[in-house]
């Protein structure tokens, strides 16, 4: 697919690709957009896939996608859960042919940024009532990139350490007081 490919809903090679040039979009972030512009047709969604715009954080091993519409809302699923499938399968996708891999990140509406934020103010909260009870607070299971927001939330603050434990989909973060309290003596 060439760059002066558009997405089937939108009409525009402005529309494909956020406005921005996205660095001379890579063979692997042409087949990532082509491919969820063709999954949200399918799926029949009022939706646009484009270029997510540069925000200082991307970097050329990174490709960031961003569904907007009316219809939107729906990729996102419960708990994000269809939006980690697509964005899975747009990694498959767009790594097919063996080139250097990239980061693949599909986000609707800001759902990602808004759902790590909370997750982060969440776990400090939580890492603060950890510090002062002493007391092991354990996270239901979580994919990596949340474990990875938990982790970075907490680094830095004072009496807490954070570790994930378990395997694969079981896999979990429990945020431990760095010095944990002995056992009562009976």
């Amino acid at each position: 697919m060439s760059n002066s490919s558009t997405t089937g809903n939108s009409g525009s090679e402005d529309a494909a690709h956020g406005g921005e040039e996205q660095r001379a979009a890579s063979p692997q972030a042409e087949r990532a957009i082509a491919f969820v512009d063709m999954l949200l047709e399918r799926m029949d969604m009022d939706a646009d896939v484009n270029f997510a715009p540069d925000d200082g954080e991307g970097s050329d091993d990174e490709i960031r996608l961003e569904i907007e519409g009316p219809d939107a809302g729906r990729v996102i699923g419960k708990r994000g859960a269809v939006l980690e499938a697509i964005q899975y399968l747009t990694t498959r996708v767009a790594h097919k042919n063996g080139e250097p891999r990239k980061h693949v990140s599909v986000d609707a509406e800001g759902y990602r940024a808004r759902h790590e934020d909370q997750l982060a103010e969440m776990a400090q909260k939580l890492a603060k009532r950890v510090a002062k009870d002493g007391k092991v607070i354990t996270f239901d299971p979580m994919n990596a990139r949340d474990r990875r927001v938990v982790h970075m939330a907490i680094k830095d603050l004072p009496g807490v350490r954070t570790e994930s434990h378990g395997e694969g989909p079981d896999r979990r973060v429990q945020i431990l007081p760095l010095k944990e309290k002995a056992p009562a003596s009976s």
